[in-house]
């Protein structure tokens, strides 16, 4: 169709869409789906071949947060039954983030819950990352510790970080009615704090909140504005004892349709398939990896995700394969323009539900506050669109803040 042969050349170019023809891609029929997911694979493959970053999450500090974000089982008022702990010991986080390393993941996201970090907090966080990059110097550490204070950014970088989650989540519009305790314009003010420190800054979206497509557009060309390294796309987990906890929107199809609108307008940009991709994609997570070129590898921050080890698998199957260690992520005209930010060299980008929701943490954004269980029993309930898909959501009982083993 004259549409996806138009995004595609836009797509190889660097060129935005429009806002019409990225609204006309979140329209597009089932019929047409196949088609939508080749000629945005083909914009993923120009800028990231087939190779996949894995990334994996070490929650230092869950629940009792202060803020009202409704998507979080964090959040303030929560019901939700997730682990709560304060701070991890730089050695506890360290050992947490060495088995998400041994499982392939090249970068590990530090989170923690709370409006924003104290400078005691950031003290805290800096001294688990030099512990990690003892342990590990090639590994990169993103910092996803919520809305940041004048100086901040610059502390972390000079610990060693090497980028800074926060997601703007939703469209300006409707941010008010998703958050009342902090602003979206206090999200683009962190967002630009890590820019300006030379950290690489990841910044993305929280689908399936009962948003339209306008909502989605706006957000999607906001973070094209913002210029973040990497755009985690999460979905929705309506977790129990939240207030979106009723909100089952998403079907595969409208999944793949959102990252596909992703692709088109951030073409050049890490795509991250986040939080609830287990939950809402389903056995159509193969296809999302022609869309995104990043994904988090086994649980998330309070609840559980698919093993490690099916990942590994589902992206050999596909066709794909994990980026290594000494890879790249960005295309080489960003890390230029970057000069040399991230990774102190590579700017890659981190974030996953919440990946910028969470609490004002980086990461909670509600699908990373429930994603899929490791492995379903065979009982498993048949998918019909619209229908909630509870058994598909287990709360985190393992790794960090725990004394199991975690899944990596």
């Amino acid at each position: 169709m004259d549409l996806l042969n138009t995004l595609v050349n836009k797509g190889l170019r660097r060129e935005s869409p429009t806002r019409e023809e990225a609204l006309a891609v979140l329209a597009t029929s089932d019929d047409d789906l196949l088609d939508v997911v080749a000629a945005a694979g083909k914009v993923r493959r120009h800028w990231f071949g087939r190779r996949v970053k894995l990334n994996y999450l070490v929650n230092l500090k869950s629940g009792l947060c202060p803020e009202d974000c409704s998507y979080c089982s964090q959040r303030l008022g929560s019901k939700a039954e997730i682990l709560k702990y304060t701070w991890l010991k730089p050695d506890q986080a360290s050992q947490a983030a060495a088995a998400g390393v041994a499982g392939g993941a090249k970068r590990v996201c530090l989170v923690a819950s709370g409006r924003g970090p104290t400078d005691r907090d950031v003290d805290r966080v800096s001294d688990t990352i030099k512990a990690i990059k003892e342990q590990n110097e090639a590994v990169e550490v993103c910092a996803c510790l919520g809305l940041l204070s004048d100086g901040q950014a610059e502390r972390l970088r000079e610990a060693g970080a090497d980028a800074y989650n926060h997601n703007l989540n939703t469209s300006e519009a409707t941010y008010g009615d998703i958050t009342t305790t902090h602003t979206y314009a206090d999200r683009v003010d962190t967002v630009n704090k890590a820019h300006a420190a030379g950290l690489s800054a990841c910044s993305g979206l929280i689908a399936g909140m009962g948003e339209s497509d306008e909502d989605l557009v706006d957000v999607v060309f906001s973070l094209r504005e913002l210029d973040p390294d990497s755009v985690p796309v999460n979905f929705l987990i309506p977790m129990e004892g939240t207030p979106l906890a009723k909100e089952w929107h998403l079907t595969p199809q409208r999944c793949l349709r959102i990252l596909a609108m992703t692709r088109f307008v951030c073409p050049d940009v890490e795509v991250r398939i986040a939080g609830g991709r287990e939950v809402h994609l389903r056995t159509m997570q193969p296809l999302a990896l022609h869309l995104a070129n990043s994904i988090f590898l086994g649980d998330y921050l309070t609840s559980e995700g698919q093993a490690g080890r099916a990942d590994l698998e589902m992206i050999a199957d596909a066709g794909f394969e994990v980026e290594g260690a000494g890879e790249v992520t960005l295309p080489e005209h960003r890390v230029a323009d970057r000069g040399g930010c991230g990774s102190h060299g590579e700017g890659a980008g981190c974030g996953s539900h919440g990946e910028g929701g969470g609490c004002g943490s980086a990461h909670e954004g509600g699908s990373l506050c429930g994603s899929a269980p490791a492995e379903k029993g065979a009982g498993a309930v048949p998918a019909v669109a619209g229908e909630p898909r509870t058994d598909l959501v287990a709360v985190r009982r393992r790794g960090a803040g725990t004394d199991l083993a975690p899944n990596a």
